[in-house]
């Protein structure tokens, strides 16, 4: 099982079968944290063949993305240097091309990269790290170091086409990353976001600007964040998934 060979400092995972897509959460110090995600990744890498592989999440490898978070900007430089190291052992030892994205890559982000998907990633930028081609199973692989996060997905009663509005809108609005997503498989229709500046922008800011357009019916938290962006979180919306942290 993938999840195992994190090891036991893996706090966290979900899995979504429409997202096809799985987050596990490892917390470490230097070298615990690379150590962690090579282990894991050789695992999902024996285990999943890109080219046969579908969701409705945007991805570019098995191995999609794998950051190094800190939690106090004290800690930016040794994330940094983990991330640095995690990406050239993933080239090296997994014989993935590596990319780096976000500070490390002069704001570059997941969605330019993702865009298209790992052919047309690997035909228009070398990666930074790793062979100048695709894994033949497992594509191409992210990384950076950053702050927390909130992976957050919104319900709604409504179509499609309104969840992909109103995430352009929750885009344009809050400056979040916001896609409109069908989760067929559990009849679901939400707006996906991620929340990268929780100074700026907060859950619940998300939740009220997405309902001034649709019927808002739960809420899901894909990794753990920090409980000061769900501060004032609306009652009535049904809040599931990974637990929040003080």
């Amino acid at each position: 099982m993938i999840a195992a060979a994190f090891g036991p400092g893996l706090i966290h995972h979900s899995s979504d079968p429409d997202h096809h897509r799985s987050v596990f959460t490892i917390r470490g110090g230097p070298r615990e944290l690379a150590d962690a995600v090579i282990n894991g990744a050789r695992e999902a890498i024996a285990r999943i063949d890109l080219t046969k592989h579908e969701g409705v999440h945007p991805r570019v490898g098995a191995v999609d993305v794998a950051p190094i978070v800190y939690l106090d900007d004290a800690d930016r430089g040794a994330a940094t240097a983990e991330a640095l190291i995690l990406a050239d052992r993933l080239a090296a030892e997994l014989d993935l091309p590596v990319y780096l994205y976000g500070a490390l890559a002069g704001g570059r982000t997941r969605a330019e990269l993702r865009r298209g998907g790992p052919e047309a990633l690997i035909e228009r930028t070398a990666p930074d790290f790793g062979p100048p081609r695709l894994h033949p199973t497992a594509g191409a692989t992210l990384v950076t170091a950053r702050p927390p996060l909130v992976a957050f997905n919104v319900e709604i009663d409504a179509s499609v086409e309104t969840a992909r509005a109103i995430a352009a809108v929750v885009r344009e609005q809050l400056d979040v990353r916001a896609l409109g997503l069908h989760l067929q498989t559990q009849g679901i229709v939400q707006v996906s976001t991620n929340i990268e500046d929780l100074d700026r922008s907060t859950a619940t800011q998300v939740v009220e600007a997405i309902r001034t357009h649709a019927t808002v019916t739960g809420a899901e938290l894909i990794a753990p964040a920090p409980r000061r962006a769900f501060e004032s979180f609306p009652a009535d919306v049904p809040l599931r998934g990974a637990p929040l942290l003080d």
